[in-house]
């Protein structure tokens, strides 16, 4: 590159060019000015030295250290394996990445000269003194592991009594060093099979842990750039109300901002297969196929294929006929080879998504289901009764638990936690049951008026229930129940609505409505997003397909379920209809078992 071969490394070289500049020595600095000069043509212009002071501010606004940011990125350069690049942006600022008493410990630390750098430490000059003391502790626990495993037992025991113990820290830990004492063997093969505290670390583990112990501004933390600089993208990503996209669409080129384009708005398809009101549905959770419900006594599954059209579109795959009231609910098992078909008062069904065949029957005598659920690992069943009980089955049809409980009303809603523990359901007008079934304890949410239906949260953190007062609300039932949110605008009078959660991260909040509208809200604001006009009844229920962050089902009372997807045609050609899809479905009959 045209540069003059220097030997001194690139820290001594800075040292010496700042000391020669405070002796008004010349040369020097027209020595070194040669060499950037010849690095200039290869390369942008330097930054300028530190001698200018720590207070040197850059960025529009002056809130960034120009010393801090040059460290982070130095550190970020040896992180990434830049070595060369990181110690040239060093010599070029004149900022070095370390103190040169902290680049002299942390080669001791790596060199496990323990004694050494116990003392270096104190040279640093820390203000924390319980810092200080945590540190030291820390590398002594590793001279004493060490000489433990050397077996110098006498060394470690005065390690141990004349300078870990007058630090006066950690006094458990002491007790576990001294007991080591008792049995080094025992100690050692803990440490060697990796249980407990006792393993020797390896010099990286040490300088780890040494980095939650110093304060950062003594020992940069390694990821220090790239943790702003997803904090930053984060924040972007947060504050962006119709963010519905996956983060590897994030850019650091611009800053990040989506716009209602990326909500699902426009109709792609209409489905027409059923003859009376839809009054469920739901996406399964590979997203391959959609369930839906009617008052027409049937339910139909309904598969995407990308062959049908090139955006792909859903055909029917079966209609399942056998029940003789309206079916209320279709509920997909984990599984998603199986489908729950809830008759209103009148039996569960049991379905086979591949042959669309009914393989069992549950009912129990005197008594119909209201609501119905799967177990969390797909081996059971679970129903609100009529005779407001909740009962749960084996897959064979037999009972294996049946109880009341404070419920003074139909289960209209019940649903299990994936992990199995909770059972989630409407006890009372206005109150939801949240029942442990390891401690057998129930807990209660009351709400301030009567309570229509509810929805779990992928991650079962979270409850969204509407209310008979047109508002859906969103508790946190982690730990203690608490309301997080609101939702306000659409109408319900008369109906039993369902909303749901959708799009990325499940930010999203959307809901059937009277007024024959779907309803997006985005989920941490509560801001009403996005009303979306189309069906002609009211639209009973809402899906969000779990793998499609652009797709979006509702069911109506007009007898047809609509697709939402992104809207890529232009204003003129958005008020043509979409044409019904048709299908070549097959029929199938259930005789029950």
């Amino acid at each position: 590159m045209g540069v003059v071969e220097d030997t001194e490394p690139p820290l001594k070289r800075a040292k010496l060019l700042l000391a020669d500049e405070s002796n008004g020595n010349s040369s020097s600095i027209r020595a070194t000015s040669s060499v950037n000069n010849s690095l200039g043509d290869l390369m942008a212009r330097p930054l300028t030295s530190s001698s200018q002071g720590d207070d040197e501010t850059i960025g529009s606004r002056g809130v960034i250290k120009k010393s801090e940011f040059v460290r982070i990125i130095t550190r970020a350069l040896y992180s990434l394996g830049y070595g060369k690049t990181g110690a040239m942006l060093e010599e070029e600022s004149g900022i070095p990445m370390h103190q040169s008493v902290v680049k002299v410990f942390l080669q001791q630390v790596k060199e496990g000269k323990w004694d050494e750098s116990v003392a270096t430490l104190h040279r640093i000059g820390l203000v924390d003194e319980k810092a200080v003391k945590a540190a030291s502790f820390f590398l002594l626990e590793q001279k004493f592991l060490e000489l433990l495993k050397l077996e110098k037992i006498a060394d470690a025991l005065g390690t141990l009594r004349n300078e870990i113990v007058p630090l006066c820290v950690n006094t458990k830990r002491v007790h576990e060093l001294a007991s080591a004492l008792i049995s080094p063997s025992k100690f050692m093969s803990l440490s060697s099979s990796g249980k407990g505290k006792e393993s020797v670390s390896s010099r990286s583990k040490v300088l780890e842990e040494l980095q939650n112990l110093l304060p950062a501004s003594v020992m940069i933390p390694e990821k220090r750039l790239e943790c702003l600089v997803e904090s930053s993208l984060h924040i972007q990503r947060d504050s962006c109300v119709y963010h519905n996209t996956l983060d590897s669409d994030l850019s650091l080129f611009t800053d990040h901002q989506c716009g209602k384009h990326q909500i699902p708005s426009r109709t792609v398809q209409i489905l027409e297969s059923h003859t009376d009101e839809v009054w469920f549905l739901q996406f399964s959770h590979n997203g391959k196929y959609l369930a839906s419900s009617s008052k027409d006594q049937t339910a139909i599954i309904w598969e995407f294929t990308s062959q049908i059209k090139a955006d792909g579109q859903f055909s029917l795959k079966h209609k399942l006929m056998g029940h003789q009231k309206p079916v209320t609910a279709i509920l997909w098992s984990p599984d998603d080879r199986q489908v729950l078909t809830c008759g209103a008062e009148e039996v569960i069904r049991r379905w086979n998504v591949d042959s669309g065949d009914c393989i069992h029957t549950y009912e129990k005598g005197g008594v119909g289901p209201i609501s119905c659920g799967w177990y969390s690992d797909g081996q059971g069943i679970i129903a609100g009764m009529t005779d407001r009980s909740i009962c749960m089955w084996d897959l064979d049809g037999r009972e294996m638990e049946c109880w009341k409980g404070q419920r003074t009303q139909k289960v209209s809603d019940i649903a299990m936690t994936d992990d199995g523990k909770w059972v989630v359901s409407v006890c009372k007008g206005s109150v939801i049951s949240l029942f442990d079934r390891e401690a057998t304890v129930e807990r209660l949410i009351e709400e301030e008026d009567m309570i229509t239906s509810f929805s779990l949260s992928n991650d079962n953190k979270y409850l969204l229930v509407n209310l008979l007062n047109q508002e859906i609300r969103l508790w946190n039932i982690e730990g203690e129940p608490k309301i997080v949110m609101r939702y306000k605008g659409h109408k319900r009078s008369r109906f039993l609505i369902r909303s749901c959660f959708g799009g990325y991260k499940q930010a999203f909040i959307a809901s059937g409505s009277e007024d024959s509208q779907v309803y997006i809200w985005h989920r941490s604001t509560g801001k009403l997003i996005i009303e979306l006009p189309g069906h002609a009844g009211a639209v009973n229920c809402v899906s969000w397909s779990p793998t499609n962050l652009h797709m979006l089902a509702s069911a109506s009372d007009d007898g047809t379920i609509r697709i939402w997807g992104l809207d890529k045609i232009n204003q003129q050609n958005q008020k043509k209809q979409v044409q019904a899809s048709s299908s070549n479905g097959v029929l199938h009959r259930c005789n029950g078992n």
